[in-house]
């Protein structure tokens, strides 16, 4: 595993004072530009097909809803948070994903927000991982209300799925940023020859997990997309670990990425060319 240069390396505290330099002096300019529309409040939902060689037969057209980011409060209301998990119901998936950052500064709102996302249903169930600011709260209590609410908590570990003859491994790992993923431990009990999604907050951290090629997929949130994009600029700013893979499909050394833009804001309440995100994932053979 390669390790990070410790130069390279943000610490929280450095990260807010970026954050919130950049997001001061931007305020001016992201007021005016969120008259052009703000869609903070209008989620959407991206369908992608994720072409996997030799993909079971029973596992053709297998569909994933996956939610990132949500950061109740103060900007994003439970009322956000209850649209979105119906549009991700009406998609009747066959696995739903929750990636991660489920508060922002606060431990409180968990309490508030578990009770909506258990009412997610997928027909194989619905798995969770946390984020980094999870971790900067209360990782405790945070995990504690998941768990609580009966929602699997995957915390470097995996579960296998069965699906008619074949079988998906689900792989889900510890925050990347300030927690400590351990990839060994989370496929110790992989199959050998199963069709495998790992779940990993961060995106940018994709390159470290992409030469196990028992990992087909890789789903991440943590960007945001960068909330506010500018024509033929893109986003003003986007957090640590989502630098190089901000929104989107990307396909690394073999290994499929999705960066999903995430339902909540933070730092402002706004989103220009940037909607909050429901994914709907579909495996396909090629």
């Amino acid at each position: 595993m390669t390790k990070e240069n410790p130069r390279q390396v943000i610490t929280r505290r450095s990260f807010l004072k970026l954050t919130g330099a950049i997001t001061f002096a931007a305020l001016g300019a992201l007021t005016t530009y969120s008259l052009l529309g703000n869609e903070a409040d209008s989620p959407v939902v991206e369908r992608v097909q994720i072409p996997i060689p030799n993909l079971p037969a029973a596992l053709e057209g297998f569909r994933i809803a996956q939610i990132s980011d949500i950061h109740l409060y103060p900007f994003t209301t439970i009322e956000l948070v209850d649209l979105a998990v119906q549009m991700a119901n009406r998609l009747e998936p066959d696995l739903t994903v929750l990636t991660g950052d489920y508060v922002w500064h606060h431990t409180e709102p968990i309490f508030d927000l578990v009770p909506s996302l258990a009412q997610l249903n997928a027909k194989h169930g619905v798995y969770a991982i946390l984020g980094n600011h999870d971790l900067w709260t209360d990782v405790k209590v945070i995990t504690h209300a998941i768990e609580q609410e009966g929602l699997p908590l995957l915390v470097n570990q995996g579960v296998s799925i069965s699906v008619g003859k074949s079988t998906l491994y689900l792989a889900g790992l510890d925050d990347g940023w300030s927690g400590k993923p351990d990839l060994a431990e989370a496929m110790a009990n992989h199959p050998g020859d199963a069709i495998t999604v790992l779940l990993m907050h961060e995106p940018d951290l994709a390159p470290r997990y992409a030469p196990d090629k028992r990992i087909h997929l890789q789903l991440s949130g943590h960007s945001h997309g960068g909330q506010v994009r500018l024509p033929f600029y893109g986003a003003l700013i986007l957090p640590y670990l989502s630098w190089k893979y901000p929104m989107g499909l990307y396909n690394i050394d073999g290994m499929w990425l999705y960066t999903n833009r995430g339902l909540g804001t933070t730092n402002v309440p706004v989103r220009v060319n940037c909607a909050p995100e429901i994914t709907e994932l579909t495996l396909v053979n090629v």
